[in-house]
């Protein structure tokens, strides 16, 4: 089985496994929060991995830091949301905490995937100029 682009950063295996973690916990919230912060939380943290691997289907490195940068905004917006979801008491203290953490690592190597293609970037605009 071919393994994509997309699938090879460490930011993109992160947020995948912080993914499971987010619908194992929204399968406890209230049923009544079906359509409403269950889905929303579970759209944010798919949102994660669907935009780092668009992006990686980009060809130029401004596309792909466009991408890299919805993905980030995702996160942000989970945290939004689970801030939410802990303020009603759908999820207790140490899950709260422990999806912090584990988002942290998310946005971590996020923005260092990010930082990345910015060099890239960099350094491919100066080696056109270079040449022209």
């Amino acid at each position: 089985m071919r393994e994509y682009l997309f699938e090879k950063p460490e930011a993109w295996k992160l947020a995948r496994a912080f993914r499971r973690s987010i619908y194992q916990v929204s399968k406890t919230f209230p049923p009544s929060e079906k359509f409403g912060l269950t889905s929303q939380v579970e759209r944010a943290a798919s949102s994660i991995t669907a935009n780092l691997a668009e992006g990686a289907g980009r060809l130029g490195f401004k596309d792909k830091i466009r991408f890299v940068n919805m993905a980030y905004a995702s996160c942000l917006e989970f945290l939004d949301h689970i801030i939410g979801a802990h303020d009603l008491g759908y999820i207790d203290e140490d899950k709260y905490v422990e999806l912090r953490l584990q988002l942290d690592q998310v946005v971590s190597k996020i923005e260092r995937f990010t930082a990345y293609l910015n060099k890239k970037e960099s350094e491919s605009t100066s080696t056109s100029s270079v040449r022209n």
